[in-house]
């Protein structure tokens, strides 16, 4: 191993010096015989490389390396051992006590019993004593040891590592790490698991990528929604969708075949509500090529489904119109799409104004199930679901956001988190997170943008469990 080391060290220092003259050829006429010979000349190091000195760090740290195992499997056995001096002393104790209740009950035969047994428990105390400070004293040598390792590394790559062959190593250990963290990133980003809930949530979210100004090119129309429909149809699989307008009203929905007539603003299909199913609040969202949106009159839910073009409505019991996201009195209702199904969320005034979160039966359009979390509504400028959890966003200045809050509605445990991403612009209307390629959906200023999402897919992530709340 050494000698290979020195050998890719001398030829990595003859590459790196190129035509200074370590090496030259040429040929010799001999007068003698009348023929030709070959000559190589080399240039060798002035200074000699102490290979001694680097095989006796070689031998410390393999000696090294077999000490530390073996106090490691000391500290195991002196684990078990203080394990059983413990019951052995608790057993003794509880004997004792007795004996002092029932003093009569013993003869001196069982007193005697209890001395020798107490004699022998403290000389295994004192025997495992002196093996913990035998233990002390090497891993005290061993640090030594380490630390004149260390400084005679450093000593000989200043000498004699010249041309920088050690730490351009480090630097390339460091550049493969890298390398392997853009890798992976880039697997999830074009290879994502799609539909896969095998994670313990979102550790980071990507710049935001901006589209394109609204459909109707009117930075006015600061409300409103976008994206991809949730659980698209066969044959809709590529389809987007737009709705927007000046206020918080919800009047109309386009529908676009693919990314590129979105951008070309060329819907397939623009469609009207009627004016008693007008919505607002600008938190709905496509799915199964059904729009669910909120509704004032009554107050509630409502669906349209544009296969069948049937319309249906259902009020909320205990829903309350007086609590709203941040950023627009109308926001009371906010439905959510993600890998587990639909959701919906509200405030109630029994909840104080806490955020509750409700399952939706598709099919029947009811509630399933809701859970109640301890976020206040009003401090919350949107939210979204992924894989059951909900994930609860505030603005922190002029250009950042936050998630800050997650609730898992399966162990009904929350967490404060805090995962920052850049805002496009000063407000947004609609952020929905969409499983069909895990992205997050932003209504900005009128802007369509987009947010690329990573998540935590380590198997301590999905073993440990969250810091909770108190509550």
């Amino acid at each position: 191993m050494i000698k290979t080391l020195i050998v890719s060290a001398l030829l990595s220092s003859t590459v790196a010096m190129g035509g200074v003259g370590l090496w030259s050829a040429g040929s010799l006429r001999n007068e003698a015989g009348g023929g030709e010979r070959c000559t190589c000349d080399a240039f060798l190091p002035s200074s000699t490389f102490p290979v001694g000195d680097l095989v006796v760090l070689e031998q410390t740290a393999v000696e090294i390396s077999y000490k530390l195992e073996m106090e490691m499997g000391k500290l195991e056995e002196y684990e078990i051992k203080i394990t059983q001096y413990t019951e052995k002393i608790i057993k003794l104790t509880v004997e004792i006590e007795t004996m002092e209740k029932n003093p009569d009950d013993y003869n001196e035969a069982d007193f005697e019993d209890i001395k020798v047994q107490i004699k022998q428990a403290e000389a295994l105390i004192t025997e495992l004593q002196l093996s913990i400070n035998a233990s002390v004293a090497v891993f005290e040598s061993l640090h030594v040891q380490i630390t004149v390792l260390v400084a005679t590394l450093d000593r000989l790559e200043k000498t004699y590592d010249k041309n920088l062959v050690l730490s351009t190593r480090r630097e390339y250990i460091q550049v493969q790490l890298q390398l392997e963290d853009c890798e992976r990133r880039h697997q999830e980003l074009f290879n994502p698991n799609i539909g896969s809930c095998a994670h313990s949530g979102i550790i980071r979210v990507g710049n935001p990528v901006v589209s394109h100004l609204n459909a109707h090119l009117n930075a006015g129309y600061l409300f409103g929604g976008w994206g991809k429909d949730s659980n698209p149809i066969p044959e809709r699989e590529s389809m987007y969708w737009y709705s927007g307008y000046s206020s918080a009203a919800m009047v109309d929905i386009r529908f676009y075949t693919n990314y590129k007539n979105f951008i070309l603003r060329t819907p397939f299909l623009h469609h009207t509500l009627p004016s008693n199913w007008y919505g607002t609040g600008n938190n709905m969202i496509i799915r199964d090529n059904t729009l669910y949106y909120q509704i004032n009159n009554p107050f509630g839910l409502a669906k349209l489904n544009f296969t069948t073009m049937k319309y249906e409505s259902r009020v909320v019991s205990h829903a309350s119109s007086r609590f709203s996201y941040s950023n627009s009195p109308s926001q009371n209702f906010d439905f959510a799409a993600d890998e587990t199904g639909l959701w919906v969320t509200y405030a109630t005034e029994e909840s104080g104004g806490r955020v509750v979160i409700a399952r939706i039966n598709e099919a029947s359009f009811g509630i399933e199930e809701v859970w109640q979390t301890n976020v206040y509504k009003p401090g919350v400028t949107n939210a979204f679901m992924i894989c059951g959890v909900f994930y609860a966003v505030r603005t922190v200045d002029t250009l950042t956001e936050e998630i800050f809050y997650k609730y898992d509605t399966k162990t009904k445990q929350e967490t404060y988190i805090s995962i920052t991403f850049e805002r496009f612009q000063g407000k947004y209307s609609n952020l929905d997170y969409n499983p069909t390629d895990q992205k997050l959906y932003m209504y900005n200023d009128g802007y369509y943008v987009s947010y690329h999402l990573w998540f935590n897919h380590t198997v301590e992530a999905t073993v440990k469990p969250p810091v909770l709340l108190v509550t």
